[in-house]
C-alpha cells in the first residue's frame, strides 16, 4: 500500500521559517516525480513545486518562487520543502505528491496524494 505521509507543519510567524518533509513507502518511486500542493481555506488545492527522479529539476509557484527550496533523497524515498520568509497567505494545507506525469509548467500530475499538514502563517 502507498503511503505519503507529510509532517513539520506548524505555526509560524510571518517571515520565519517551516521545513516540511514527505516520506513515500509501498512501492519504489524510482523514475517518479514528487511534489507540494496546498490548500487554503474556501480555496481550490494549487500546485507549490515538484522535483524530478533523476537530475533534480525543480518546478515552482511563482507566489514561492525565491521563498521556498524543495529536495529529495531518493536512497530515503523522502522529499522536503524548505519555506523562508513566509507570508500570511502561504497559510493552507501543504500536500506530498507524486506521479510519472507533469503538465505544463512543471505542474506534477499526482498518481499519489498524502494526507497532507496544516501551515499557519500568522501576521
Amino acid at each position: 500500500q502507498v503511503q505519503l505521509v507529510e509532517s513539520g507543519g506548524g505555526l509560524v510567524q510571518a517571515g520565519g521559517s517551516l521545513r516540511l518533509s514527505c516520506a513515500a513507502s509501498g512501492r519504489t518511486f524510482s523514475g517518479y516525480y514528487m511534489g507540494w500542493f496546498r490548500q487554503a481555506p474556501g480555496k481550490e488545492r494549487e500546485f507549490v513545486s515538484t522535483i524530478s527522479w533523476y537530475i533534480s529539476n525543480t518546478y515552482y509557484a511563482d507566489s514561492v518562487k525565491e521563498r521556498f527550496t524543495i529536495s529529495r533523497d531518493n536512497a530515503k524515498n523522502t522529499v522536503s520543502l524548505q519555506m523562508n520568509s513566509l507570508k500570511p497567505e502561504d497559510t493552507a494545507v501543504y500536500y506530498c505528491a507524486a506521479g510519472t506525469a507533469l503538465g505544463t509548467g512543471g505542474v506534477l500530475v499526482p498518481a499519489y496524494w498524502g494526507r497532507g499538514t496544516q501551515v499557519t502563517v500568522s501576521s
